[in-house]
């Protein structure tokens, strides 16, 4: 067994300790997961979705403590409130959608034939979650999983340690039964063989691309389904005839926002010329207003990064782009230690060939680069391994479709950024993934076809 230790951002500190599962412990786990999913799936749909909402539902009234927890752990800003409106608006968004997204498919019946597909539970669903934003994301598969009738193993990040701890706990509170929502605490060794012994039927994992690509080599042979949320380097586009107010307002929030600790921040952004000098002084203003510090200090606006590696793959970004001849507008902080807390940073002279503005940065500093129109725009965005979302800021909706029919993302965004439809599918391309959540697309991914093609008997 291997002790995690959940090290606080704020003081160093060690603010959580587990110990992990052996092996033999985490099998034994999976197959009560597997032993369990027949009789949950068997119970009615509207009876699971009351069940759901009720843990969700709890989880909502421990919000007052879980808001400075998830400031210990991870270094969010109480002032911010936590986690749980999204948290809410997504399991509550999948439960009303659950009884048409799970209809059969009927294809056709006479006098001689039923034909249908239905959507049947893959069986154990075994999600791996960030530590960014560990109950929105969590939830995104937790609660349609188990409304489809499947079982869930939840594994966490060790950087936000009590989070599945409190899930299921609360789950367990609103009458889930234990072994049909499990947190499991495992090392990546035995995360490893659980998935390459086939203990699930589908992985969904939120992380790193290095982590995804750890999951698809342990599923290979398995046939294993797999979801896989992974990195990203979201662009911002500013056109000649944006609200330059509101993009600046929308896209810096979206760059700094939870230290810039967001899968679909804003890490680079293109702005028409004619826009450029005015962007970028609005800009600066916005973050030279910031307040960085302790994020148990209600005065704070930007706390520090949730782990001191995190902010030096930051700090050595910045450092090589401004060795390469970018320009750096915002002075260090007076809070900046050093280690976690990290000054928030614009840079402008930026290209493509330095990491800042094609490695995902995870942190808050954005680029931002000036270009002449649609079709320089659009190369840039598009010249990037990643591919989550796209924030687009014109008044024309048609031009906006038509640039972002040419973007290789998952999402388009129109004077908007940084957020989760539930009904629309969260999905990406290129290194950030394959597979989708939420919206009915979350329901398929899910579950898996099952055809009927019942021959009457007639005489």
């Amino acid at each position: 067994m291997t002790t995690l230790n959940n090290i606080s951002p704020i003081d160093g500190s060690v603010f959580a300790s587990r110990e992990t599962l052996s092996l033999d412990m985490a099998r034994e786990a999976a197959k009560s997961a597997r032993a369990a999913q027949a009789a949950w799936a068997a119970r009615p749909l509207a009876e699971r979705i009351e069940l759901v909402m009720k843990g969700v539902a709890e989880i909502g009234a421990q919000n007052e403590a879980i808001v400075p927890e998830l400031a210990q752990m991870m270094g969010r800003p109480v002032r911010y409130g936590g986690e749980f409106g999204g948290f809410n608006e997504r399991a509550s968004f999948m439960a009303e959608i659950a009884e048409s997204a799970l209809a059969d498919i009927e294809v056709g019946e006479d006098a001689t034939f039923k034909r249908y597909i239905k959507r049947v539970p893959h069986g154990v669903v075994f999600v791996v979650s960030p530590w960014n934003y560990p109950y929105m994301t969590a939830i995104n598969t937790v609660a349609p999983a188990l409304i489809a009738g499947n079982t869930v193993v939840l594994k966490g990040a060790t950087q936000t340690l009590l989070v599945g701890e409190r899930l299921a706990n609360a789950f367990h509170k609103a009458g889930v039964p234990e072994a049909v929502f499990q947190n499991l605490y495992l090392d990546h060794d035995t995360t490893s063989a659980l998935i390459a012994e086939g203990a699930f039927n589908f992985v969904n994992f939120t992380g790193s691309v290095g982590g995804g690509k750890a999951i698809e080599r342990a599923a290979a042979g398995t046939f294993t389904g797999l979801g896989l949320e992974l990195g990203g380097k979201d662009p911002g586009y500013v056109m000649e005839d944006a609200d330059l107010d509101a993009a600046v307002d929308t896209l810096i929030d979206g760059a700094m926002f939870n230290s810039g600790q967001c899968c679909c921040g804003i890490e680079r952004i293109y702005v028409h010329e004619s826009l450029y000098n005015a962007f970028v002084e609005k800009a600066v203003a916005v973050v030279k207003g910031y307040k960085l510090g302790n994020p148990l200090d209600t005065e704070t606006t930007i706390g520090p990064m949730a782990n001191v590696r995190f902010a030096e793959e930051v700090r050595a970004q910045i450092k090589e782009a401004l060795e390469m001849g970018a320009t750096a507008h915002i002075d260090t902080f007076p809070e900046d230690d050093g280690a976690a807390y990290l000054t928030p940073q614009i840079l402008t002279n930026v290209t493509h060939e330095m990491r800042v503005m094609r490695d995902e940065s995870f942190g808050p500093v954005v680029g931002i680069m000036p270009v002449k129109d649609d079709a320089e725009a659009i190369a840039l965005m598009n010249d990037s391994p990643f591919g989550l979302t796209a924030s687009l800021w014109t008044q024309d909706v048609e031009r906006a479709q038509a640039v972002g029919d040419q973007i290789e993302t998952g999402t388009i965004f129109m004077n908007r950024a940084d957020y989760l439809d539930p009904g629309l599918c969260w999905t990406g391309c290129k290194q950030t993934g394959r597979g989708g959540g939420l919206s009915v697309i979350g329901y398929h991914n899910l579950t898996r076809p099952k055809s009927y093609h019942l021959k009457k008997v007639t005489k």
